[in-house]
């Protein structure tokens, strides 16, 4: 609170804040009024803890500044707003719907987290790819590759030797070549890119959806840093998409599915509950 006051020290001589002689918000005792919209107040005690500890003096005082000056102008707008509600808006209304969805909504998300069964196996994702592969269609190129960028200094030799190397032996080396000299090091075998990414990374034009499946692997440079990238494997886009691309996505359609259907038998069985102890009266 003491920066607070610091800050409005500089606040109220540059003149920012303004107040009305009268007010239908009676001032706390102790408390001070910053500003005042039409019957809107903002006083001091609102304004605890929006400066960190801390914060220094001027920063202290754009902060309280901005906060106020926010303040002000929602006001401004919801003043605006209420004097233009249509005839025919019915609010009392609105906020009853927007409570019942709110409250409705909880539950589900309460009912779900206690009942649903969230283990999606590998099995079941495979199945659900290979039955919905329409739902799988790609966009735009992806690609399996090897990247590595680097700077000038690091030794040459050594890594010709590594990334060109067939020897399994070779791969931890290089991986460890990565982790002390590439400012960039993309190794995965296994792992799927989408190709802007990837282009994004080299010089431009180096890689892109034109010769992708053409330049199977390089070396250049940009007067910066050396460049190795080799691809591996593409799909096109309109393509199906591989299974480990879209994999994550398929166990979240699966848990969707399984909420849907999960709510919707607990509100039968709810229903039917209800009719049997003669709680439902439907009127013909």
């Amino acid at each position: 609170m003491a920066r607070i006051l610091y800050s409005l020290f500089f606040l109220f001589g540059t003149g920012l804040f303004w107040q009305c002689s009268v007010s239908d918000n009676p001032p706390k005792e102790g408390d001070t009024l910053l500003a005042k919209v039409y019957n809107k107040s903002l006083y001091l005690s609102e304004l605890e803890g929006i400066v960190p500890e801390g914060t220094t003096p001027n920063d202290s005082t754009l902060m309280v500044s901005a906060y106020v000056q926010r303040w002000v102008r929602e006001q401004l707008l919801m003043y605006e707003a209420e004097r233009n509600i249509p005839k025919d808006l019915n609010i009392d209304k609105l906020v009853r719907d927007y409570r019942a969805s709110l409250v409705r909504f909880n539950f589900e998300e309460q009912l779900i987290a206690e009942k649903l069964d969230s283990t999606v196996s590998e099995a079941e994702m495979k199945l659900f790819y290979e039955n919905n592969t329409d739902q799988f269609q790609l966009e735009n190129t992806i690609l399996k590759c090897q990247l590595l960028k680097l700077p000038p200094n690091a030794p040459r030799n050594e890594i010709n030797t590594l990334w060109y190397s067939k020897k399994p032996a070779d791969v931890a080396k290089l991986r460890n070549y990565a982790k002390q000299w590439a400012a960039l090091a993309l190794l995965d075998e296994e792992k799927w890119y989408k190709l802007d990414e990837v282009a994004a990374l080299l010089p431009k034009g180096t890689l892109t959806s034109d010769n992708v499946t053409s330049r199977r692997e390089g070396t250049l440079s940009d007067g910066d840093f050396r460049y190795y990238y080799r691809v591996l494997e593409t799909v096109k886009g309109k393509e199906t998409a591989p299974f480990e691309y879209v994999k994550e996505q398929a166990s979240k359609v699966i848990l969707h599915k399984r909420k849907m259907e999960l709510l919707e038998r607990w509100k039968e069985d709810l229903y039917q509950q209800e009719l049997r102890r003669q709680n439902i009266q439907i009127m013909q």
